[in-house]
């Protein structure tokens, strides 16, 4: 059997109030997030927590994704990351550190795969992923705790042992630099190899910790589509940098 899961994260003003969240279906889904943190944290939060409220579930995961940041990190720069002690080709340190040591533990003896999706493209989990991790960054903006869902609860599916996940934890971090949770013990799972997708090519706006340099992208618009877009982005609550992203 495969289990099938969207996961995405979302932070108001990138960094910002920020969000996680994994979804399955509307009775297995888990949320969570920080007062400050940046969007690709929220997307490897995400990940991670996903592998964590199914650690105790010997099935397939089929990770739907529309971070190429995070496929790619996972897929193709982890293992020679690691093998530089956690540095880029450049010798840079790598960023987000504490959380890809803990997807990597989380991930060791997982069967999974990745598939890139299209946000904000109207698919489902993808979309239900999306809302809950923008309800948790909302939430953490008004200075509230989201809702952390009910975990993995294995409504939906088939088969014996897939509910009594442990709780989904409400994280959060003082302001104004952003710091992890502290790691779940990594479960012993009865299979030693993880087959994984191809690779990923970066897309223009997921090159954070890309070996690649940054791609600069110049726009000319009129004043009326200026203002537009000033508009739209206050309705959103998101910079206008994050939605010209976005919308490209």
């Amino acid at each position: 059997m495969t289990i099938t899961a969207a996961a995405d994260g979302s932070a108001l003003g990138n960094p910002g109030p920020a969000g996680w969240a994994w979804y399955v279906d509307d009775g297995c889904w888990g949320a969570g997030g920080w007062k400050h943190a940046t969007n690709n944290q929220g997307e490897l939060k995400a990940v991670l927590e996903l592998f964590r409220a199914t650690a105790h579930v010997d099935d397939d995961l089929l990770v739907l994704c529309d971070s190429q940041y995070v496929i790619n990190s996972v897929t193709k720069w982890m293992t020679g990351w690691k093998a530089k002690g956690w540095r880029k080709g450049d010798g840079k340190p790598v960023l987000n550190l504490e959380l890809l040591k803990e997807l990597d533990a989380a991930l060791a003896g997982r069967r999974y795969r990745f598939e890139w999706v299209k946000g904000h493209a109207n698919h489902p989990l993808n979309e239900a992923a999306d809302e809950r991790a923008r309800g948790a960054a909302e939430a953490f903006q008004r200075g509230r705790l989201p809702d952390a869902g009910p975990g993995f609860t294995g409504a939906g599916l088939t088969g014996a042992g897939r509910a009594g996940a442990p709780e989904i934890s409400r994280d959060s971090a003082p302001e104004p630099e952003f710091e992890p949770a502290a790691a779940a013990p990594a479960a012993t799972a009865p299979v030693a190899t993880a087959p994984v997708a191809a690779p990923v090519q970066p897309g223009l706006f997921d090159l954070d910790d890309a070996e690649t340099p940054p791609v600069s992208l110049t726009l000319e618009l009129t004043a009326d589509e200026h203002a537009r877009l000033v508009s739209r982005a206050r309705e959103r609550g998101v910079s206008i940098d994050e939605l010209v992203r976005g919308l490209i």
